[in-house]
């Protein structure tokens, strides 16, 4: 049995592990259990919460209740009913359990939601002969990870409201509209981009988030949550971008991890990538978000943006660069899903 948590690190292990065991041993009793936790967040809290976001379940009691110690029983004494099924996942935003019998689950359907003009995000394909987005990545000024000071990674940031980097010159975003009716999403998420730079390498990173709507209440004084680090004062749920999956996709490698190539500046090339899976429900009256920005700063390194080795680079070698994000019918830039039919 896999257990998986909430941010990267932790995700990558587990999903790669799983999935090897089917691939190498087939007919090996192997089991995915994703929840929406730290390391280790299981065994010594709820999980009630993370950050800002109230999953309205204490998932930390039920993991430790319902599926690890009726696990050990069943492994160690031989009862207690059967086995797990093939993936026990939490899913997010729905905020409820769900059991499948294979993963990624066999009804989801490959589609890739599409960069438009005007900072759109829909399901269509671009018909458009022409149509790209611009930005100026500056490694003297990264975009950063989160919004206020600390000295460490904390916890929290897989979920952090990221409406600050939305409001950069630096950070594309697209974004659908309201949504009608919930989109259920499971199973990994694939950045595809067509790019260009007048760099020799950049990074792009691609982060997938939920919009809440303008009028998502507040939550109650005494709950615990909505209180920021260092003192800052509550934060507003209404309109708040949580983050769902961030990725960084270094274009040296676009091609090759054992050959890294530069790019040739102001030349189109595809840069795609695949973050840790998810299982997410964007509630009707929620928006879809994507934002592409070039540095995520200091949980990435910063990127030159000249192809040398990184290490060693030297201070006169961190150039400015512009980023192009190519959104026609010939050049296609989008981030494709596994999405689940509605009940």
């Amino acid at each position: 049995m896999s257990a998986a948590g909430s941010t990267p690190k932790i995700l990558s292990g587990p999903f790669k592990t799983f999935h090897a065991i089917d691939d190498l041993s087939a007919g090996t009793v192997n089991t995915l259990v994703v929840g929406p936790w730290t390391h280790g967040g299981w065994s010594i809290w709820d999980g009630d919460h993370l950050g800002d976001v109230n999953f309205n379940s204490k998932t930390g009691v039920f993991f430790r209740a319902q599926i690890q110690f009726p696990f050990f029983e069943y492994y160690l004494k031989g009862k207690n009913g059967g086995p797990l099924p093939k993936a026990y996942v939490f899913e997010t935003g729905s905020n409820v359990w769900k059991k499948y019998d294979s993963w990624p689950p066999k009804n989801a359907a490959a589609k890739t939601l599409y960069f438009h003009a005007n900072g759109k995000l829909n399901f269509d394909a671009p018909t458009e002969k022409s149509g790209a987005d611009e930005y100026v990545s500056d490694p003297a000024h990264p975009v950063p990870f989160v919004d206020y000071t600390t000295d460490t990674v904390p916890q929290r940031y897989m979920v952090d409201d990221q409406r600050f980097a939305s409001r950069r010159p630096d950070v594309v975003v697209y974004e659908t509209d309201i949504l009608t009716e919930d989109v259920t999403i499971a199973g990994p998420v694939r950045p595809k981009l067509k790019i260009a730079s007048t760099g020799t390498d950049s990074d792009f990173v691609v982060k997938l988030i939920d919009v809440y709507p303008n009028d998502y209440p507040n939550p109650a004084p005494d709950s615990g949550l909505g209180k920021r680090v260092m003192g800052a004062p509550p934060i507003l749920m209404g309109g708040y971008q949580q983050l769902l999956r961030g990725e960084p996709m270094r274009a040296k490698f676009r091609d090759s991890w054992e050959k890294p190539t530069p790019l040739v500046p102001g030349k189109l090339a595809a840069v795609n990538a695949e973050m840790p899976d998810v299982n997410h429900t964007f509630r009707a009256g929620h928006r879809i978000m994507v934002q592409v920005q070039s540095s995520w700063f200091p949980l990435v390194d910063r990127n030159p943006q000249t192809f040398v080795d990184i290490p060693l680079a030297k201070p006169e070698q961190f150039v400015k660069a512009t980023e192009t994000i190519y959104r026609n019918a010939d050049a296609a830039s989008g981030v494709e899903v596994l999405v689940l039919p509605q009940p």
